[in-house]
C-alpha cells in the first residue's frame, strides 16, 4: 500500500515538473518557459511579444506538417551552394566563411537552410498565389514616402588583406600593429552594385577603420576586408532600385497575407497559456 502511495506521490511530482516548465501548449505542442527565455535574449522583446512570436512558429510549424511538406537534402545542399556560387565560393569555404562570421557549424546552417526552405514552400502555398506584382503607382509612392530606407553606400574603399595562414591574418586584425611577410595588402573600391548582396550586407555593417571577420577568399587562402571610408549615394534613381522596391512591396503584401492567415488559424486553434517567465 506504501508503495503504491509512494509511487504515485513521485509520478505526481515528476508531472508536476514537466508540467512547471511549459509556458504555452499550442494545440499538443509545448512552449516551455526556457524556450521564452532564451527567445527574449535573443530578441530583446518582452514576454508578451516573445509569446506571439513563438506561438505564431507552432502554428507555422503544425500546417507545414498538416501539408506534408517536406525539404529533401539534396534540396538544401543546392541553396547552399547557390549561395556558395554567389560569393565566388567552394561550398567547404563558404562554410567555414558563416562559421567564421557567424559561429555556425555546417550541420547548423544545414537546419537553418532546411528551416527556411520550409516555410518558404509554406508562404508560397499560402500567400503566392494571392498577389500580385505592385503597379507603377504603387512603386512610385514607395519610394517618394520610404527614401530614408533605401538609402545605402554607393562604394567602400577597402584594404584587402590576404594570406595562406588563417592564424597569421586573425592575429593581423586583434593587432593592426603585426607584420607578416605573407600577410599581404592591396588597397581597392568595391561599388555596392557590384558585389555580392551578402558582401555588401557585410561591409556596410562593419564600421570604418575596422576589420571584417577573416574569410576563405576562394582560392585556398583567407582574407579580411579593412574600412578606410565609406561613400553614401547621393541621389537614387528609381528606376536603379526598382528590383529592390518590389521586392520591399511584394514582402509587405505577402506578410499580410500570412499575417491575417494566421490570425484565423490561431482563433480556431487550442492554446493554453499556463504562465510567463517573470
Amino acid at each position: 500500500m506504501y508503495k503504491i502511495l509512494l509511487l504515485l506521490l513521485m509520478t505526481s511530482l515528476l508531472s508536476a515538473k514537466i508540467y512547471d516548465g511549459v509556458a504555452i501548449v499550442v494545440e499538443d505542442k509545448a512552449i516551455t518557459l526556457l524556450d521564452m527565455q532564451k527567445a527574449m535574449t535573443q530578441t530583446h522583446l518582452d514576454a508578451k511579444k516573445v509569446s506571439e512570436l513563438l506561438i505564431r512558429k507552432k502554428l507555422e510549424a503544425l500546417e507545414i506538417k498538416k501539408r506534408k511538406i517536406t525539404v529533401t537534402s539534396d534540396e538544401v545542399y543546392a541553396d547552399i551552394k547557390r549561395l556558395a556560387e554567389r560569393n565566388h565560393l567552394s561550398v567547404g569555404e563558404f562554410y567555414d566563411a558563416v562559421r567564421n562570421s557567424n559561429g555556425l557549424s555546417s550541420s547548423a546552417l544545414q537546419k537553418k537552410i532546411k528551416e527556411k526552405l520550409l516555410h518558404e514552400k509554406l508562404f508560397q502555398a499560402i500567400a503566392m498565389s494571392s498577389l500580385s506584382e505592385p503597379s507603377d503607382d504603387e512603386i512610385a509612392e514607395y519610394f517618394k514616402f520610404h527614401k530614408k530606407e533605401l538609402e545605402h553606400p554607393s562604394s567602400f574603399d577597402v584594404t584587402i588583406y590576404t594570406t595562406k595562414s588563417r592564424e597569421e591574418l586573425e592575429t593581423k586584425v586583434y593587432n593592426p600593429m603585426f607584420y607578416s611577410p605573407s600577410v599581404t595588402s592591396h588597397e581597392q573600391v568595391l561599388e555596392y552594385n557590384h558585389i555580392s548582396p551578402e558582401l555588401a550586407s557585410l561591409l556596410s555593417k562593419t564600421k570604418v577603420d575596422t576589420f571584417t571577420p577573416v574569410l576563405p577568399n576562394g582560392q585556398g587562402g583567407f582574407m579580411s576586408f579593412y574600412i578606410n571610408s565609406v561613400k553614401m549615394a547621393k541621389d537614387m534613381d528609381l528606376e536603379s532600385i526598382k528590383p529592390q522596391i518590389i521586392n520591399a512591396i511584394m514582402s509587405k503584401k505577402r506578410e499580410e497575407v500570412l499575417t491575417e492567415y494566421f490570425a484565423r488559424l490561431r482563433d480556431n486553434a487550442d492554446i493554453r497559456i499556463i504562465r510567463m517567465p517573470k
